[in-house]
């Protein structure tokens, strides 16, 4: 299964697909279309899902890249493909170069896709909260603008993401981010139990994307962890007592 934002079906010479489980050749918890190597699932396995993922974006599974991702600020420029062993650490991508596909390996973060298609640049976030909050988006942006793009010229699309209804989170929260910025407030809402809350994690990220300057910003209505039939979803395992999860794939790339 893939899906596709409607403002970057759009932009000429550009390619996208935010991908769910369906499709693939994974079993048992992993199934079926899981993307991630750091996974406890058959690399081989995992290769032939990524392969017909990148089939499907009209790319080879060598040209889907991807990185070693640790929740952080840090963004790679992509010249040159690599071997999935040898991946960057960090958590966002961007590059000028057509056919190589930017990928982004998520169980209920926020995967984030951007292009300026006049400039020729593309882009893909991962934004977990600690991402997001330590400023990856604004990295991204940034880094594309390096290459050439401009903010307001920029599109992005929030994939499939965990939804506010399902994403509660602790008496940690939301001080980080009203420390941040006291406008966070409204990206959270009381839980049912004392000193819980329900965080809107598309919704502040979209909103940092605004404040980058990027004008246009899609959000797609998909819960990772509600809709155990089309994703795979990090809570979603922790609350079946699952030992492992499967990794949703999104991705884009430029066409030359």
């Amino acid at each position: 299964m893939m899906v596709t934002a409607g403002p970057l079906d759009e932009l000429p010479g550009v390619r996208h697909g935010f991908f769910g489980r369906k499709g693939g050749v994974s079993d048992g918890i992993y199934a079926s279309l899981n993307c991630g190597f750091g996974s406890d699932d058959s690399a081989a396995l995992v290769a032939e899902n990524r392969a017909r993922a990148a089939g499907r974006l009209g790319v080879t599974a060598a040209q889907i890249l991807t990185l070693y991702q640790t929740h952080s600020p840090d963004v790679t420029t992509v010249t040159e493909p690599w071997a999935p062993e040898a991946a960057p650490r960090g958590d966002a991508l961007v590059t000028d170069r057509p056919g190589l596909a930017l990928g982004l390996l998520t169980a209920d973060c926020a995967p984030v896709l951007l292009a300026d298609a006049a400039a020729g640049v593309v882009g893909a976030a991962h934004a977990g909260w600690r991402g997001a909050l330590s400023g990856i988006v604004e990295a991204t942006v940034a880094a594309m603008q390096a290459l050439g793009a401009t903010a307001e010229g920029t599109v992005a699309a929030i994939g499939p993401t965990i939804a506010r209804r399902s994403y509660e989170v602790g008496p940690g929260f939301p001080q980080p981010f009203l420390d941040d910025d006291p406008e966070s407030e409204r990206f959270f809402v009381a839980g049912a139990r004392a000193g819980h809350w329900h965080f809107d994690l598309a919704g502040y990220v979209a909103w940092r994307l605004a404040r980058a300057g990027v004008a246009r910003v899609a959000l797609l209505p998909h819960d990772t962890c509600a809709d155990a039939v089309q994703y795979f979803s990090y809570r979603r395992s922790c609350h079946n007592q699952e030992p492992d999860y499967g990794r949703n794939l999104s991705a884009i790339c430029l066409v030359g």
